[in-house]
């Protein structure tokens, strides 16, 4: 079924959505053509189960946002979404911080190609993807990446391994999207450094901070 923006446009929470974060009335436009480009494309691809536009405003583009009340994206050069998926939370990152590089880490080929139709045809620019797995990314490669975000896509005992001595990003910081039943492992406490609680669609959901303990 095709849509479009005057579907979903005088929906109360899409007027929230960008009163909350201020978007611009480009970015308002980008996030509709994302919305859009999900929507049409899940139907073919099954990208994602959320797919009522409330919802996937709510449970993607407001929660993928929800970090910015928390971290100052201006001081923060590169980002690393680690599973992106169909591009949470990077690309809503990006839109709402225009001058952020972004780097997109997903392995299923549906989704890669969903991902670059998307930057192509928002114009997104200085936003890559690493189509590597997790151990490989942090083996070969060698990025300026400040921030690794991951909205559940690896258990955050596989995310610790960024803090390993011998890594080369072993000064960055990790962010995970966790439920409320989210608990805390013996090998991730040494790297545990906050979290703050929220609340989506009357979902109680918590991010938690991590940081090597040499840079707290």
């Amino acid at each position: 079924m095709d849509i479009k923006k005057s579907d979903f446009e005088n929906l109360p929470i899409w007027r929230a959505f960008l009163q909350e974060f201020k978007l611009t009335p480009e970015q308002a436009n980008q996030f509709a053509q994302y919305l859009i480009m999900l929507k049409e494309s899940n139907e073919l691809f099954n990208l994602t189960a959320i797919t009522a536009p409330a919802d996937i405003i709510a449970q993607h583009f407001q929660d993928s946002l929800v970090i910015s009340k928390f971290i100052d994206f201006t001081r923060i050069k590169m980002i690393a979404d680690v599973g992106t998926g169909a591009g949470f939370p990077g690309l809503p990152l990006k839109i709402l911080f225009p001058e952020l590089e972004v780097v997109l880490i997903e392995v299923t080929q549906k989704k890669i190609d969903f991902l670059h139709e998307v930057i192509e045809r928002l114009q997104i620019k200085k936003c890559r993807n690493f189509d590597m797995d997790w151990r490989t990314i942090l083996r070969k490669t060698n990025e300026p990446i400040d921030l690794f975000v991951s909205r559940a896509s690896l258990h955050t005992d596989e995310l610790m391994r960024v803090f390993k001595p011998g890594c080369v990003y072993k000064k960055s910081r990790v962010v995970y999207w966790a439920s409320k039943d989210w608990h805390i492992s013996p090998i991730e406490q040494p790297f545990f450094e906050k979290e703050e609680a929220y609340t989506i669609q009357n979902k109680h959901r918590r991010l938690i901070f991590f940081a090597a303990p040499f840079d707290k």
